[in-house]
């Protein structure tokens, strides 16, 4: 009867304990997360903080793209547990999440003490959840991970997402970072200058005077402009409030970066605010990699759609596309009024 009772127990507590862990990967207030850190086995970290409601920074120094971010949460909210690892596949799947995934740590703001729904006391960012997030299982329908302190792994997917979610949980600084170059309204921005190296005739300088007085110098003999098309340059001052760069590209990717800073730049952008500060793009040609022809079969040297671009830091090299960057880069003949 002793040892009856004894296998009762050990079992219930073995139901109880799997019950409890299918429950532990889900985020049930995503609101009350303050801090989420990752890290690979490579030795990759992200940090990310929540300053404001919807608003995040990454690693205490870089502003992370929020959008982002969001993601993540919706995924910490929505992902549920589809099983438990079969006993056949356990010892590869523990040793993959042993040398393969991320460590994901989960802070949130919330009170050490519940009396009840309505009464909680001692608020303060406590650890909430710890798991790794190794890879996706062959079919690439869920995720494998594990909660630390546990040694069941699961097979975690989101509902209505075909497909995986480790993605989502990069240890990678760059995947986070806000895509934001320029973000200025009209009534930010003092000067904008557009240098054209090859076209030196195009180059010029809008200068802004209180709200509605604007001023067009070329730049090639500092000659001002005095006719105009004021609905076309009011249009262009306009677009700087939300340029955005495609992707960050990584100092050690498979392109001779030394040669293409080197060579002229396309552009050469300079945007002063109203506050001083000074930003600086240079823009440059990328090559035709993707080996597009035109209608006559001719092939294009450079990408048609799009290019390069040194942001004003000088560290980051990043992809822009032409679609979001001819807007904000007309040459001076774009604006001069004609009979």
């Amino acid at each position: 009867m002793l040892a009856i009772i004894a296998l009762v127990l050990i079992f219930q507590n073995r139901t109880n304990t799997l019950k409890k862990e299918i429950g532990e990967f889900a985020i049930d207030d995503t609101t009350s997360v303050t801090k989420i850190y990752l890290a690979d086995m490579s030795g990759k970290e992200v940090l990310l903080k929540k300053v404001s409601p919807g608003n995040w920074i990454l690693n205490d120094s870089l502003k992370a793209r929020n959008e982002a971010v969001r993601l993540l949460l919706s995924t910490m909210y929505r992902m549920a547990v589809q099983a438990p690892v079969s006993k056949t596949s356990y010892n590869n799947v523990i040793s993959n999440l042993a040398t393969n995934s991320v460590k994901v740590e989960v802070y949130t703001y919330s009170p050490a003490i519940r009396l009840s729904r309505a009464i909680k006391l001692f608020y303060r960012e406590r650890l909430k959840k710890v798991y790794y997030v190794g890879t996706p299982t062959q079919d690439n329908l869920g995720t494998y991970m594990l909660l630390e302190g546990s040694d069941t792994p699961f097979i975690v997917y989101m509902p209505g997402l075909r497909g995986f979610i480790s993605a989502r949980f990069s240890a990678n600084v760059n995947d986070w970072r806000d895509h934001t170059i320029f973000a200025k309204k009209p009534h930010q921005i003092k000067s904008i200058k557009i240098e054209f190296p090859s076209e030196p005739d195009e180059s010029f300088r809008i200068e802004k005077s209180g709200r509605n007085n604007i001023a067009i110098y070329r730049l090639i003999d500092n000659q001002q402009i005095t006719l105009f098309d004021t609905s076309l340059v009011v249009g262009f001052i306009n677009g700087y409030r939300n340029i955005r760069f495609e992707s960050l590209i990584e100092r050690d990717a498979p392109i001779n970066l030394d040669s293409i800073l080197t060579s002229t730049p396309l552009h050469i952008i300079t945007l002063v605010d109203t506050a001083g500060y000074v930003q600086e793009v240079k823009t440059y040609r990328r090559k035709n990699y993707d080996q597009v022809f035109d209608d006559d079969d001719n092939y294009y040297p450079y990408d048609v759609d799009r290019l390069y671009a040194l942001l004003d830091n000088k560290r980051d090299f990043v992809l822009i596309q032409y679609f979001v960057f001819d807007p904000i880069t007309r040459p001076l003949s774009f604006f001069l009024k004609r009979d």
